[in-house]
């Protein structure tokens, strides 16, 4: 490799690694014959499929030139770092060779704005162009798609990346134009309802012809910057909410602010990258996705922010009592899952397993229930009925925390008493 290819290589997959949201879930691509690579399943990052399997991603970017001005940003116009930009051939080439010596086994394309966004977007469509085209190369590729681009070229894209992607960054219009004014969120929806456009007819068009080509089969994803504004998780979360109602949105990524340009007086004096509020937001964005939760039942007017001792789950059992406890054997699937210590594929067997035999502690246990947590909301055929009987938030928290192991525990020191 020549020692120009490797300084641009440092320099740019240095710019990309503040982009999060390079996840390589939902993809079903497979090796056509002739060709290299498969998606079933220096700028090197790890991801995951939607079997949970980890795949190495090239992570770069086309150029770190840039238009715009954000104060969040590494790359922004006024900041005086290095500079470098590949050719679509020089990246293309590379991302071979990284595949051929078993590096990775995808790519995760962004760039910086230079003199327009359809030019970016050309420059970066000419890659994974040829990746497909000229190499048959058939594994993962992520594509960032530039606010300001042509409807035809993000449809051209999504023909050849698996998913494509638009960064909202600052979740609230007013903060976005603070920290980017020559930004809005206008410019970041529009790509956006393309790339939804462009999957909904293509899902038409497959069901009426079948050698149709296939557009982002993976979707898109958004990242939202977290901690470098004052929004609070409700308004954060309720974005979300209202992005996962697009049939198109597969992941919202969160991202703790990092202090990258200090001297910038809009952004907030931070020590350390909020890892633990960012961690409470993927779970929140969990419990929307996969555990039937309405945003207003996590956060609201009263609650406006996560609880960052404790996940959110247990957070709203803690909060509501009355839903409390669960029989295992008689209650809902939904109702089942919304216990915490209870997860998606443990809530499934256990009214699988309940339809031969009553539950125990012993069966719970081995079907994976996270007992330490669970047995407070509870009951089974071992264990008689409880109430809440003290509301105290306070008390039962510190129940909760403060619990010795399984079978320890005097029903007597318990938030609930026997009926």
């Amino acid at each position: 490799m020549k020692d120009s290819t490797m300084n641009k290589l440092e320099i740019l997959a240095e710019s990309a690694k503040y982009d999060v949201s390079c996840a390589s879930s939902g993809t079903t691509r497979k090796n056509a014959h002739g060709g290299i690579g498969s998606a079933n399943g220096w700028g090197i990052c790890h991801s995951y499929t939607a079997d949970g399997r980890c795949v190495s991603l090239l992570k770069i970017m086309l150029t770190n030139f840039c238009l715009y001005d954000c104060a969040y940003c590494i790359n922004r116009r006024s900041n005086d770092i290095r500079r470098a930009a590949f050719s679509p051939k020089e990246l293309t080439e590379l991302t071979i060779e990284f595949y051929r010596r078993n590096y990775i086994e995808g790519l995760f394309l962004s760039s910086g704005i230079i003199k327009n966004a359809d030019h970016t977007m050309e420059r970066m469509l000419r890659v994974v162009k040829d990746l497909r085209t000229v190499h048959q190369f058939n594994g993962y590729i992520h594509m960032k798609a530039i606010p300001g681009a042509s409807s035809e070229l993000i449809y051209q894209a999504g023909l050849y990346a698996d998913r494509l992607s638009v960064n909202l960054e600052i979740a609230t219009e007013s903060n976005l134009q603070r920290l980017a004014p020559e930004k809005d969120h206008q410019s970041i929806y529009l790509p956006m309802r393309h790339i939804q456009q462009h999957l909904m007819e293509n899902k038409d068009a497959r069901k009426k012809y079948r050698h149709a080509p296939q557009f982002a089969s993976a979707g898109q994803s958004t990242q939202i910057i977290v901690g470098a504004t004052d929004e609070t998780d409700h308004q954060i979360l309720a974005l979300s909410a209202k992005l996962y109602k697009r049939p198109s949105m597969k992941r919202v990524y969160y991202s703790g602010f990092i202090p990258v340009n200090g001297y910038d007086k809009r952004l907030p004096v931070v020590k350390d990258v909020p890892r633990m509020r960012e961690n409470r937001l993927y779970q929140a964005d969990w419990l929307l996705r996969f555990y039937h939760f309405d945003v207003n039942e996590i956060v609201n007017d009263q609650h406006q922010d996560l609880d960052l001792d404790m996940d959110p789950k247990l957070s709203w059992a803690i909060r509501n009592p009355q839903f409390f406890p669960v029989d295992i054997n008689r209650a809902s699937y939904e109702q089942i899952l919304r216990v915490p210590g209870i997860g998606i594929k443990s809530a499934k067997l256990i009214v699988s397993a309940r339809k031969h035999s009553k539950l125990n502690l012993d069966v719970l246990k081995r079907i994976g229930v996270v007992l330490k947590r669970a047995r407070f909301f509870i009951v089974c055929s071992e264990m008689r009925s409880f109430k809440f009987v003290q509301s105290s938030e306070a008390f039962i928290r510190l129940s909760l925390q403060e619990a010795p192991a399984l079978g320890a525990i005097p029903q007597q020191q318990l938030s609930m008493s026997l009926e």
